[in-house]
């Protein structure tokens, strides 16, 4: 099953599976993982912004609101750090995941305003088993707001046991 294709959380909801740590061996393709919301404010994105991206458009109220999103929003790495927390989160790689190996066609597709509750769809896409009892699992992650459009969507690997 392609989840890409769906543009509506109320789809996924029927997948969900949450917060069993699993092996490599026990992931499926096509399996779906649904994780819980988190909501983003107006001095969480001022906060991040000022460490790690501090562009007007996350810092300057009134310079943002003149620009072409009407008011300050999230740095994309912001809203990609969230997406990594809340899959992490639900504990399904538990202790068998040993460390990132990549990320892959990241998107930022619509921007994150103060206050915005978002969640993450998590496909897993493939899994690569290796001769030493690890693999390689990639998973597409799909973070959507609370009005259910897509904002953020990018490729994760991990190298974990088997």
């Amino acid at each position: 099953m392609n989840m890409q294709y769906y543009t509506s959380i109320n789809k996924y909801k029927e997948f969900l599976i949450r917060g069993v740590s699993v092996k490599l061996d026990d992931f499926t393709i096509g399996q779906v993982f649904v994780t819980k919301s988190f909501t983003l404010s107006k001095e969480e994105i001022k906060r991040f912004a000022q460490e790690f991206d501090p562009q007007y458009m996350h810092l300057d109220e009134e310079k943002a609101q003149q620009g072409r999103f009407n008011g300050i929003i999230a740095s994309g790495i912001h809203t990609l750090a969230i997406s990594f927390k809340l899959w992490i989160e639900e504990g399904n790689y538990g202790d068998d995941v040993i460390a990132g190996t990549q990320m892959n066609n990241i998107k930022f597709i619509k921007p994150v305003y103060p206050d915005d509750e978002l969640h993450t769809v998590v496909e897993v896409i493939d899994k690569k088993t290796k001769k030493n009892e690890t693999g390689i699992l990639t998973v597409l992650l799909s973070t959507f707001n609370n009005k259910e459009e897509k904002v953020f969507e990018g490729y994760l690997s991990a190298l974990i046991k088997r």
